[in-house]
């Protein structure tokens, strides 16, 4: 299958999500469209609600037809008005809805990837790194992004939110004092209600030794909704809390996501954009440079642009390394460094994040050869005896 180049738009207008809603909801008021309970008990799930909206191809229909028991469809009212309901091969449509292609797996490819279940002392938990544990709080997702790296777990109902399990992760925190920085993952743990979250945040704060707090999450790019004053005035109890907000292309950022943003950047909490690069979706610097300029307007730092991992079934968006740090060096100088994010490769089996990046230095003796973004060549006086 080839993809056509994904070219920046500007995102959706209010306009253009109000006419999908008239057409799709035309008797849902206003107020159950904004209300994130309503977008999540009204996910799209199934062939018959896809159709509904999208026009398929052959190989959509046979790929939802066939994935019963493996990564569901889920798809929120909101976030399904961004798809092109005509074309296949739109970036955004394509990280939602199944395709043939993700049941041929290459070499390379595994299940879990990251062995993140070698590093899982008890479920719910993944320590990896020395003083930092990720906390599986659940495995539901507003939306179920086909390259997901936990593809294997995710919307199986394995980690159905329960207190018993949360209350075990959070004693095995306590007990290793070496902990000082817990990520709450998934799934999405703004999924959870107001309650639940609070409850786990209360217990988690409550331990000495950890010093901060994160979220990662897609909710403010797939459902906008669940942020709201309410919300974020609750969370202000557990400062410093992080959010890692995952988006992949310009397309995602409506004003209401950008609104969401800016909330709970208003409320005093940190907020590090991270990406996938994706082939056919955001492979391309002017796609880049637009997605991550834009997240800055809403105070979100470009912090991770993530190699996609070699989870079974990806290879349909995996580019090359080579792609990634060529779209890193045309950002570079051309753009504020505070758009230019750290490019990631995931050591498969467990081994962590590995930065790479391009080669701008190189040795001669005494001196540094030095390349700067125009590939303009200096030399700087660097003895090696120091």
């Amino acid at each position: 299958m080839t993809y056509k180049k994904n070219e920046v738009k500007k995102p959706k207008a209010k306009a253009a999500l109000r006419a999908f809603k008239e057409k799709f909801y035309p008797e849902i008021c206003d107020q159950d469209w904004g209300d994130w309970r309503w977008q999540l008990r009204n996910r799209i799930r199934d062939l018959e609600g896809i159709k509904r909206i999208l026009q398929l191809s052959v190989d959509e229909e046979q790929a939802i037809l066939k994935r019963q028991g493996m990564l569901p469809l889920g798809l929120t009212p909101y976030y399904a008005a961004l798809l092109d309901p005509l074309d296949s091969c739109q970036g955004l449509r394509r990280t939602k809805i199944p395709s043939m292609l993700e049941f041929e797996v290459e070499p390379g490819e595994r299940e879990d990837p990251l062995g993140e279940e070698d590093h899982s002392p008890l479920p719910g938990i993944i320590h990896t790194y020395p003083d930092k544990v990720l906390f599986l709080v659940t495995d539901f997702c507003a939306t179920y992004c086909r390259y997901c790296t936990r593809s294997r777990m995710v919307g199986g109902g394995e980690f159905l939110p329960d207190s018993r399990m949360w209350d075990a992760a959070i004693e095995y925190i306590r007990e290793h004092t070496e902990i000082r920085d817990v990520l709450l993952s998934g799934g999405d743990p703004l999924i959870l209600s107001d309650e639940k979250l609070k409850s786990i945040l209360d217990k988690l704060s409550a331990i000495p030794h950890v010093e901060i707090l994160r979220i990662g999450t897609k909710v403010p790019m797939v459902l906008p909704q669940r942020i709201t004053q309410k919300f974020c005035k609750m969370l202000q109890a557990y400062h410093p809390l992080y959010f890692s907000i995952h988006v992949i292309h310009p397309d995602e950022l409506t004003a209401e996501a950008m609104a969401a943003c800016e909330m709970l950047a208003d409320h005093g909490f940190p907020l590090g954009g991270q990406s996938v690069l994706l082939k056919g979706v955001n492979d391309d610097p002017e796609v880049m440079k637009e997605l991550n300029q834009r997240l800055l307007q809403c105070r979100v730092k470009p912090y991770y642009l993530h190699q996609c991992d070699p989870v079974s079934g990806s290879s349909h968006f995996k580019t090359t390394v080579q792609q990634g740090l060529d779209i890193l060096q045309s950002l570079t100088g051309n753009t504020t460094g505070y758009a230019v994010p750290q490019y990631m490769i995931d050591a498969p089996g467990g081994g962590g994040k590995v930065p790479v990046s391009p080669n701008y230095v190189e040795r001669d003796g005494d001196w540094l050869k030095l390349q700067n973004f125009r590939g303009e060549k200096y030399r700087y006086y660097d003895p090696e005896s120091g």
